[in-house]
């Protein structure tokens, strides 16, 4: 337990180092570190989860995508169990978002099994994200398209987790709804004969 505690302490020094200069999108601009801190506290408190690799994984899993940080660099410093989980669940930035986000969708049900329970936190958070401080710009139909989208690649990924996938299907139902507008035009007023 001791060396799991110092590992873990260890990955979250690494991260928060890597993203000390970046924010979430939401409202307040929080520290982006928090996000990655949620996915293992989802992980650990709401799925159960216990595996420290898995933990570490979610810990480091935006460091490749998001910051300098080779994949050499955190199988040298974590071990290549941990680095694989985060190459795993890492989006190729030099794609273009439509096709990242197809690929998250092909690729979600030949994850590991690990790969996926880090992936389905990950949306679990972003949802919650999402659905209580979205980001100033994102419009109505844009939150609910990232529902939508999120729940596809959760629905490839189904029956990892149980426990985790209540979790997530819980959040799924704070989807926005959508809205019709109608247009009520006034009756016509006439004007009284004279």
């Amino acid at each position: 337990m001791r060396a799991d505690a110092g590992l873990l302490l260890k990955v979250v020094a690494f991260a928060a180092e890597k993203h000390r200069n970046q924010r979430r999108k939401d409202p307040d601009a929080s520290p982006y570190i928090n996000h990655p801190i949620e996915l293992a506290n989802v992980l650990l408190h709401e799925g159960g989860v216990t595996d420290v690799v898995v933990l570490c994984a979610a810990l480091l899993h935006d460091t490749l995508e998001d910051t300098q940080t080779t994949s050499e660099e955190l199988a040298l410093q974590f071990g290549s169990e941990i680095q694989a989980i985060v190459v795993e669940v890492t989006d190729n930035k030099k794609l273009k978002k439509r096709k990242r986000k197809e690929l998250q969708m092909k690729h979600a049900p030949m994850l590991s099994t690990r790969a996926k329970l880090v992936k389905l936190a990950d949306k679990i958070c972003n949802l919650r994200d999402v659905a209580s401080d979205p980001p100033p710009r994102w419009s109505l139909r844009r939150r609910i398209e990232y529902f939508d989208w999120a729940k596809s690649v959760v629905d490839g990924m189904r029956g990892v987790q149980p426990r985790l996938e209540a979790v997530f299907d819980a959040t799924y139902a704070l989807r926005p709804a959508a809205q019709r507008w109608r247009r009520h035009s006034k009756p016509a007023v006439r004007k009284p004969r004279t």
